[in-house]
């Protein structure tokens, strides 16, 4: 489980109309709300990534065999070529879906993840009775630059199963044209 499933239950914000710092606020709110939906989106696509390199190399014979002494020792060159290739991008393509899923760590923290959650209670708190709407907008505007972060990491990782996983079909392809 991410550390930001249930994060945009308490992101959710209603527009305020009191004055023009709310207005930024509820901005600073939604762009949470936006970036960690991308941080579990980019986590569904390793998740369709992963799954369909799996149910590929499970069920085809061909897939499964680039992994084999025996196909490199036996065959054609071309036959050789594209089965290393399939391997190599099969490879990454699996790698780079589990870095996605992979918990991410940063070096900042805010009071809107609940791990470093007793560390920032006594701060806000302290905020909370002073009415310092300040305090809000910063934490908001902190959590955001680690949600990017982390946010960008992952579509990185995202794209490098993708194009591997392109890869992959391509030279399953060839390799089944070839044979």
């Amino acid at each position: 489980m991410s550390d930001f499933e249930n994060a945009s239950d308490y992101l959710v914000s209603t527009p305020s109309t009191d004055d023009v710092s709310s207005e930024y606020l509820d901005h600073i709110k939604k762009i949470n709300d936006i970036f960690y939906d991308q941080i579990k989106i980019s986590d569904q696509k390793a998740a369709y990534i992963f799954t369909f390199m799996l149910a590929f190399l499970v069920t085809s014979s061909e897939g499964r065999e680039v992994f084999t002494w025996g196909r490199y020792a036996q065959g054609t060159p071309q036959g050789i070529i594209f089965s290393g290739a399939l391997a190599l991008a099969s490879i990454v393509s699996i790698l780079s879906a589990i870095l996605v899923v992979l918990p991410r760590h940063v070096n900042s923290s805010t009071s809107l993840f609940w791990g470093s959650w007793p560390k920032h209670r006594g701060h806000f708190r302290e905020a909370a009775t002073k009415r310092d709407k300040g305090y809000l907008f910063e934490q908001y505007i902190e959590n955001a630059d680690i949600l990017s972060t982390i946010a960008r990491g992952k579509y990185r990782c995202v794209t490098f199963a993708f194009r591997a996983l392109m890869v992959t079909v391509i030279a399953y392809i060839l390799l089944l044209v070839s044979t």
